[in-house]
């Protein structure tokens, strides 16, 4: 069996764990993963990060929850890139049992221990958004909590799943929380809100928005007030800027007025009373773009 199909043999287990609502077993499952070589690609083919992460808050059991804290630490690093050789020697140095037998290194392997006890003892919280921003208060709103659920299933949208380790249900109940405490109410603006936010988390055209969303590069509180530009794509930026800067050239060649010319004729109205205004919008080797503005119904095209 490869490791992909092990890892997915795993995952279908703890989700089997999850909805019957009990983690007995999960310890061993845990330990079995922590023993299998992981990569960036076993992570989003698999998606074991979501199930870890389930079983993490399923079980009260300490020792499974500080383990899938452990997993899911190390896994998060393989979002920014590959392992470093540094990383892989130090993990065999500490999997392997100690070639020499005298009270040096025996000294050496207590403190080693210890140290690890300790890491244990204190594991690194799994994500940072739940502890840098306090957790949203409950809530017993059918409006409300549905809001909270649809911005949650937002979150996971995507092949590219990179939320390793974050709580996808609190960070949407955060981001309902700070629109609610907007405008303190369901009302339809506070709808109209949610579902701007809930489309634009789903964009497939626009996923850096979701991932700095998901990694707190954009705050709850921040991204519950973004306006429809900010949220745009960086392509969708471009375009807009450059339709207005085109809108800006025409309108200011309207009020400075061109050339009069009776050698157009106008769409609209028939009429050959036009004015026009050459501009140089491409590379200087292709010739110039003619703007015709029709003097009497006011009719504007682009003659190339």
């Amino acid at each position: 069996m490869s490791t992909g199909e092990e890892i997915i043999r795993i995952a279908k287990k703890m989700d089997r764990m999850v909805q019957k609502k009990s983690a007995t077993g999960a310890l061993d499952l845990l330990m079995e993963l922590k023993n299998l070589p992981m990569t960036l690609e076993l992570l989003q083919s698999t998606r074991i990060g979501m199930s870890v992460n389930a079983i993490r808050k399923q079980s009260g059991d300490e020792d499974v929850t500080s383990l899938a804290k452990s997993l899911i630490k190390s896994w998060k690093k393989l979002l920014d890139g590959p392992s470093s050789d540094k990383d892989s020697e130090e993990k065999k140095k500490e999997q392997a049992p100690p070639s020499q037998s005298s009270p040096e290194a025996k000294e050496e392997s207590s403190s080693s221990s210890n140290s690890s006890s300790r890491k244990e003892e204190f594991p690194a919280p799994a994500d940072h958004l739940i502890t840098s921003v306090s957790r949203a208060p409950h809530t017993s709103d059918s409006i409300r909590v549905k809001c909270r659920e649809l911005l949650a299933v937002a979150l996971k949208t995507g092949d590219d799943y990179i939320t390793i380790g974050a709580d996808d249900e609190e960070l949407g109940a955060q981001i309902e929380e700070a629109v609610f405490q907007e405008f303190k109410n369901t009302d339809a603006k506070y709808k109209n809100r949610v579902r701007s936010r809930i489309a634009n988390l789903k964009d497939t055209k626009n996923p850096n928005l979701r991932r700095n969303v998901l990694c707190g590069n954009i705050g709850p509180d921040v991204f519950a007030r973004m306006s429809a530009e900010d949220m745009a794509s960086d392509e969708l930026k471009e375009m807009r800027k450059n339709l207005t800067k085109e809108a800006i050239r025409e309108h200011q060649m309207a009020k400075t007025g061109g050339t009069e010319t009776d050698l157009f004729s106008c769409g609209k109205c028939k009429k050959k009373c036009c004015t026009y205004t050459q501009v140089q919008t491409r590379s200087a080797d292709e010739p110039m773009t003619t703007f015709v503005f029709c003097n009497s119904c006011g009719n504007r095209w682009k003659f190339c």
